[in-house]
């Protein structure tokens, strides 16, 4: 075969290469045109849905806790090492689509054995005939020393598609590594708002138990006063006291629970327990729990699709699948390959560059397996089946996903009306227990109405704060199920193009 004719060949098999994988559509998925919760008083369906939400908490110290936990979280960093190592992978597996080449030199020193059988008898010293003048003669030397240096160059001409298949498949994963990141990120990002948010909430009820603390001293001490001029008894001080120790006993396992959230949010924050502690505790640091102002966009159920990781997570691996099945599928195929050594080859160092010297190797070949007891068809086979697993877990996540807002937003919905009516019989408690104080003191009513008072202003008291931390702990789960880009403005990622 001549240059010519091979070049032929290699044009004709790089002109039909093809690819395998087949042609897939993304499932399709009924769905309303409105979420069936949604709250139109605190929602707006169809509104645009916006990144950085958590801002509308109003509340630096926690817009600077999840700037810091997105830069500094050990989780997410081994997340962006996932994606980097997904990435080298695809440009390890795009490169077997071009020629491998290699450089090669060197020299070699070798001494050929004269008693070996094939050549022993070339390197041996033989008497010529008196005819042919006698003497000694050898046909080559002993000992032979070689200079050389050379390309070698090798190519799987990708006729079928498989490695194209291969390529396309590692980078669908090195993007599902990065969407891997996105969903990270945001349970991270909400774990920090929650755990800043309980942090908070045990704060302020820590707060008001010391204010009902005091306030019980207070009446304590005026219970006992009355009873020391006979108009009190020994019941009133023991009820009394039992109240304050009563409300007492419920700091320590507030605090208890300040701690907890604390460490975590340190762990979440990949730093010193007493950094964090320190920034969290700092003066211009609030003591109360913060509230969500303004409404939250829930967007279209349509858009539900593209702004969840889990379910673009999901389509990803549908188009995954389909390439391995092309791969899988181009496997039962034969393989082309070309492979090429020029180079220069010589006995003295000094004559490797000159004319003559020149040496080198072509070739073009196959290998096909035509008998293999159908190990390549069930390779086929089982991809297809992860094909079809892949479909129908994009059809679950997305069902899931649904469900999901729709719970957020009954959740959401029903959070603001348990608050709303916990003011109110806040208002209410603190009314009757100054009516109560006020009779008490009058001598119109025993102790009794007044501790049952402010049994009730406490329970009712602690559990308004409840009810907010209720409320804003919905909010975050609404966000996180209608997903959306969860990166602060100063630890945006750059979108990663699809295959």
């Amino acid at each position: 075969m001549n240059k010519r004719q091979l070049g032929l060949m290699i044009g004709a098999l790089l002109l039909s290469g093809c690819s395998m994988a087949p042609d897939y559509d993304v499932p399709t998925v009924a769905m309303n045109d409105v979420y069936l919760n949604q709250v139109d008083s605190a929602t707006q369906p169809g509104s645009h849905f916006h990144a950085a939400w958590w801002e509308a908490f109003q509340d630096a110290q926690l817009n600077r806790l999840v700037s810091d936990a997105q830069r500094q979280n050990i989780t997410l960093k081994i997340a962006s090492e996932r994606i980097q190592a997904a990435q080298s992978y695809h440009k390890a597996v795009a490169s077997l689509k071009v020629p491998t080449v290699s450089i090669s030199g060197g020299v070699a020193d070798i001494r050929l054995s004269e008693n070996e059988a094939m050549m022993g008898g070339m390197v041996r010293d033989h008497t010529l005939p008196s005819a042919l003048g006698g003497g000694q003669v050898r046909v080559m030397d002993r000992d032979q020393t070689d200079y050389f240096l050379g390309l070698n160059a090798s190519w799987e001409l990708d006729v079928f598609g498989r490695i194209d298949s291969m390529s396309q498949a590692a980078a669908i994963r090195a993007e599902q590594a990065a969407i891997m990141k996105q969903a990270v990120t945001t349970l991270i990002t909400a774990d920090v708002i929650n755990n800043y948010l309980q942090y908070r909430g045990a704060q302020e009820r820590i707060a008001i138990a010391d204010e009902n603390i005091r306030d019980q001293e207070e009446m304590l001490r005026l219970v006992e006063s009355l009873n020391r001029h006979g108009y009190g008894s020994e019941l009133d001080v023991a009820n009394a006291k039992a109240n304050l120790a009563a409300t007492r006993a419920m700091v320590p396992k507030l605090e208890t629970a300040k701690s907890v959230h604390l460490n975590r949010l340190a762990i979440l924050l990949g730093e010193n327990l007493h950094k964090t502690e320190a920034r969290l505790a700092g003066q211009s640091a609030q003591r109360v729990m913060p509230s969500m102002h303004g409404v939250i966009p829930t967007g279209l159920p349509s858009e539900l699709l593209t702004r969840r990781p889990d379910i673009a997570l999901a389509e990803r691996e549908i188009a995954a699948r389909n390439q391995e099945v092309g791969a899988a599928i181009a496997n039962q195929y034969p393989r082309f390959f070309l492979t090429g050594s020029p180079g220069v080859m010589a006995g003295d160092f000094g004559d490797l560059f000159d004319s003559g010297s020149d040496t080198w190797m072509l070739g073009a070949g196959f290998s096909w397996n035509i008998f293999d007891a159908g190990r390549n068809k069930a390779m086929v086979d089982m991809q297809e089946a992860g094909f079809r697993q892949s479909v129908l877990s994009y059809q679950d996540t997305v069902n899931a996903a649904f469900n999901e807002v729709e719970t957020a937003l009954r959740a959401y919905g029903n959070s603001q009306q348990f608050e709303h009516y916990l003011k109110e019989a806040e208002q209410q408690a603190e009314t009757a227990l100054g009516k109560a104080n006020s009779l008490y003191q009058s001598g119109l009513v025993n102790h009794l109405s007044v501790l049952d008072a402010q049994r009730q202003k406490n329970q009712v008291q602690d559990a308004e704060v409840l009810a907010r931390l209720n409320t804003a702990s919905s909010v975050v789960m609404l966000h996180k199920a209608l997903g959306g880009d969860w990166n602060s403005p100063a630890a945006r990622l750059p979108s990663v193009p699809r295959t």
